[in-house]
């Protein structure tokens, strides 16, 4: 069980940390809305809309490998190269330099945070590839510890953003933190794929 906690908390944490766009709004209203309640909206959607990606991610990729069980080896292989090149894409990333409207009204913030979480390739290649795929090393009370803490990482991750926004905003003007940021990042990502790979090479020994 503690495997399962620590194998979800690397893997989300590994995917979330990134600065893409969807995060950069979420850090950015945190920084420019007057107080953290401004900001809710957007922490909420980004949040909402991941929960449902991995719920879909997880019961749908599931229900494929229980239907077409050769199905398994394949997706495996498939999140395992995905994974490593992921890795190499974040460490050699660079802070996204989008540039967003100050202080956005609820509505806007809830039309930009659903579409960057939700018309995003990136993330959902991120949560149905790599979450959905990963699912697949657990079944039963398992497999929903799994989905249950990679979800909730999501919650406490937008949350956390918007409010460290207005002080790391300061502190990071020329994005040398989240350089950082990025590398241990890539290195989440590459343990989880060896994690992967290790339980691929004993399902088939």
């Amino acid at each position: 069980m503690f495997t399962v906690v620590i194998h979800a908390l690397l893997l989300a944490f590994g995917l979330i940390l990134p600065l893409g766009v969807q995060n950069v709004f979420v850090f950015n209203q945190g920084a420019n809305q007057r107080t953290i309640k401004q900001a809710l909206p957007v922490v909420v959607t980004a949040s909402v809309c991941d929960t449902i990606l991995i719920l879909v991610a997880v019961v749908g990729v599931s229900a494929v490998v229980a239907a077409f069980s050769f199905f398994q080896t394949l997706i495996f292989g498939i999140g395992l190269l995905f994974l490593a090149y992921m890795g190499f894409v974040t460490w050699k990333s660079e802070p996204s330099k989008t540039s967003l409207k100050e202080g956005m009204t609820v509505k806007a913030q809830i039309l930009f945070a659903a579409s960057v979480s939700l018309l995003n390739p990136h993330a959902l290649m991120d949560i149905m590839g790599v979450i959905g795929t990963n699912s697949l090393l657990y079944s039963g009370k398992e497999k929903w510890i799994f989905t249950l803490v990679t979800i909730c990482v999501s919650w406490i991750w937008f949350l956390s953003l918007a409010f460290a926004g207005k002080a790391v905003g300061k502190m990071d003007s020329n994005g040398k933190i989240m350089i950082w940021v990025n590398k241990v990042s890539a290195c989440m990502i590459w343990g989880v794929a060896l994690y992967m790979a290790k339980s691929m090479f004993f399902s088939v020994k």
